[in-house]
């Protein structure tokens, strides 16, 4: 009885876990739009600089998508691996 106790509560710990990791995909989805609505409104400023600065946007939206992408490894090795 016991060790089933310990069981549940392991796994259900496992699971919050990976909830709480996957608050940084919450966060690589703001980071995102900063990243565009910089880039936009730079863009709306100054037209003629935009096209030189498309390569940049795409590395910001790399870099943050990055967490998103760790943060769910992470949840699904809380998940299945523990």
């Amino acid at each position: 009885m016991e060790m089933e106790v310990a069981e549940v509560m392991k796994t259900g710990m496992a699971y919050i876990g990976a909830g709480l990791a996957c608050t940084g995909m919450g966060g690589a989805a703001v980071g995102v739009g900063h990243v565009v609505g910089n880039f936009l409104s730079g863009a709306l400023r100054n037209p003629s600089a935009a096209a030189g600065q498309m390569a940049t946007m795409f590395i910001g939206i790399a870099f943050a998508e990055a967490l998103g992408i760790f943060s769910f490894l992470v949840a699904l090795l809380l998940m299945f691996a523990v």
